[in-house]
């Protein structure tokens, strides 16, 4: 069972915080939290410690991208001549072509975080050019993660890149058709089925959240939009329109479920971490909001280590393939906010914030807290 997440809170709690310039609020460099019998965790000091593992290897980013790239592309072609050629055997590579298609968006997410390359320009063009395969405009991405990432675990800044989560008491507030729909919205079979479809095939296709931001994200999703048509469009021409979306359309979409899924487990987890603004610490959330899915290893180069997620919220430059050496360096996160594959499956069912227990519960749970 995971270490309980709160114990952060509580030694950041019990301290005054002190107010930044903005919405920020850093607790003293001190506050520690017992972890174990004998190990105490220092969020701001432990991101400190890990900035060692932020720098990339440039040969190892080449490998990564390529052991990818190369692969996923040869998978691709195999599935469109044999499926021209009537052999729809060939169909069942596509959770493995899927998977390795969800690889190369966690190479783009780290272009994205400047943490694939140290040079800016590589990043962005690998990361803009991954974004035609995975149906992701590079620049709306990153920035609508970047707010994530300031956000995380902030009652009073939610809504940039989360599952949209409701408090006990704004359910509870909502009149029957409010909280009908969030029911439905929460339900597993929304949330990972019909949710990665309209976020990939239709959301992306438009800076939403950005339409006033400015004409850069204009530009990435619609040059992104232009791109992906015309190789699909040339795909079709070669191999079939019909054979190109047979054997595009559901690689994308198990890339997309697996995505949402990982995602979703990283912050909605029993004991995730929330705080209203006037408590909220960006250090504190980081880490305490975010789990560390335990998967095996196969697993694990296939999600590009980005189950380790608490050490990536905390330090975000990290390279993917540099998680594992910061995870062995400090073994007490091992074991902090651990949640094993079995535990995943449950965590479907956590659906709402409790203000009181301080923790995700599912809706027969808040039913019985008012009863």
């Amino acid at each position: 069972m995971p270490l309980k997440a709160s114990l952060v809170s509580k030694a950041f709690n019990s301290i005054p915080p002190t107010k930044q310039a903005g919405a920020q609020i850093h607790a003293p460099l001190s506050a520690t939290a017992e972890i174990s019998d004998d190990t105490a965790i220092n969020p701001r000091k432990l991101s400190r410690d890990l900035a060692a593992f932020r720098t990339p290897r440039v040969s190892r980013s080449i490998w990564e991208a390529a052991s990818t790239l190369v692969p996923f592309a040869a998978l691709m072609a195999t599935m469109l001549f044999a499926v021209q050629a009537e052999y729809y055997i060939a169909l069942a590579l596509i959770p493995l072509a899927g998977m390795l298609l969800l690889r190369l968006f966690i190479i783009q997410h780290d272009c994205g975080h400047g943490s694939f390359f140290k040079n800016n320009a590589l990043n962005k063009w690998l990361g803009r050019s991954i974004g035609v395969l995975t149906l992701t405009p590079y620049d709306c991405w990153r920035r609508n993660h970047e707010l994530h990432h300031a956000s995380t675990g902030n009652l009073d800044a939610r809504g940039h890149g989360d599952v949209d989560t409701l408090t006990v008491r704004e359910y509870r507030a909502k009149g029957r058709l409010g909280r009908f729909g969030y029911r439905l919205y929460r339900h597993p079979l929304v949330l990972m089925g019909l949710g990665p479809a309209y976020l990939f095939l239709l959301q992306h296709r438009l800076p939403i959240g950005l339409m006033k931001a400015g004409w850069l994200y204009w530009i990435s999703a619609l040059a992104t939009n232009a791109v992906t048509a015309a190789m699909l469009v040339a795909l079709g021409f070669a191999f079939g329109a019909a054979e190109t979306a047979m054997v595009f359309l559901p690689v994308l979409l198990t890339a997309a479920s697996v995505g949402v899924w990982l995602f979703y487990v990283q912050h909605q987890f029993e004991d995730a971490h929330w705080d209203t603004r006037e408590n909220w610490n960006y250090h504190e959330s980081a880490i305490a909001g975010s789990s560390y899915l335990h998967l095996p290893a196969v697993m694990n180069w296939f999600t590009g280590n980005i189950a380790i997620h608490h050490i990536h919220h905390l330090v975000s430059r990290i390279p993917f393939y540099r998680l594992p050496a910061a995870l062995k360096a400090h073994p007490e996160l091992a074991e902090y906010n651990r949640v094993s594959a079995k535990e995943a499956v449950s965590t479907m069912w956590l659906a709402l914030w409790d203000e009181d227990s301080r923790k995700l519960i599912s809706f027969r749970e808040a039913k019985r807290l008012t009863a």
